[in-house]
């Protein structure tokens, strides 16, 4: 029977690995600058500063990139939400560090995309403050979670994100919106891959533990969703335009994090490890 580890235990024994894995995402991560994807030629003042207000006419991307990005910014917007959730349970060393430096990449898309809505005048900007403000204030809590699950969280919540970015790329829509979402979706992979490298460790540690916190947080599983003028739930509006499809996501987004961390080819488990493993057995190749 393995040894049950405490949280506390966990942050303790995977300290190095944090450090290292955290040390070598900084290394290999592009700098890039939100303001280079950003036409300001463009831009023009609204009518507060003498200029003209938004007019649809003036919107020029199609519905579906413009809800796609409009998600985007409001989920990135949540990040003081999202930050407080994770400092709950890594406020310590390296862990701690890599808190700071995945806000402040996140921090970072939000910058982008509304910059670059507003410059395009491509949304109604008092209704995206206005959805913002709400969506905010609403705010993001998840229920108590141990430190393995929130790692097998993060690292479906960042592969959900590549997706729906990568598809935003395909859509098509014009060379500054793909390459835009190209962008955030090669950091949303990078960070997907720092959780996954980081539940790795977890696994090497306690398995039974890590087996039993990705059955559950691929159970519990629920991509962020913003509530739409009209009542419309973002989910439903992605899902239906080819961006983020629920119904595609064990295969875009668990499968791959499986094979990664070796699920079906453990041969570390014990009776709980196992039991956790068959909840999982749609997956099995």
């Amino acid at each position: 029977m393995q040894n049950l580890l405490t949280d506390r235990d966990l942050l303790e024994s995977l300290a190095v690995e944090v450090e290292l894995t955290v040390r070598r995402h900084t290394e290999i991560a592009d700098e890039w600058q939100p303001h280079d994807f950003v036409p300001w030629d463009d831009g023009r003042n609204f009518a507060f500063l003498g200029g003209e207000d938004w007019d649809p006419a003036q919107a020029e991307l199609s519905e579906t990139a413009r809800l796609a990005l409009t998600v985007s910014v409001l989920i990135a917007d949540n990040l003081p939400a999202y930050h407080r959730e994770l400092g709950k349970y890594l406020r310590t060393g390296a862990w701690w560090r890599w808190v700071g430096r995945w806000t402040a990449e996140e921090a970072r898309h939000s910058v982008l995309i509304r910059n670059y809505l507003m410059v395009t005048r491509s949304c109604d900007p008092v209704e995206l403050e206005r959805l913002r403000m709400g969506h905010m204030t609403d705010g993001f809590s998840r229920e108590p979670m141990h430190l393995l699950d929130v790692l097998a969280a993060c690292a479906f919540e960042e592969a959900a994100s590549a997706v729906r970015h990568r598809n935003t790329a395909a859509f098509g829509e014009n060379p500054l919106v793909t390459a835009i979402s190209e962008r955030i979706a090669k950091d949303d992979e990078m960070q997907s891959e720092v959780f996954a490298e980081l539940l790795a460790a977890g696994f090497a540690e306690a398995p039974d533990q890590a087996m039993r916190a990705v059955a559950d947080q691929v159970a519990a599983f629920r991509v962020p969703s913003v509530t739409l003028p009209g009542g419309r739930s973002s989910d439903e509006v992605l899902a239906a335009a080819g961006i983020y499809d629920p119904a595609k996501q064990d295969e875009l987004v668990f499968a791959p994090l499986l094979r990664r961390w070796d699920v079906f080819g453990r041969t570390d488990l014990g009776e709980s490890g196992i039991a956790a493993r068959e909840e999982l057995a749609r997956f099995r190749p």
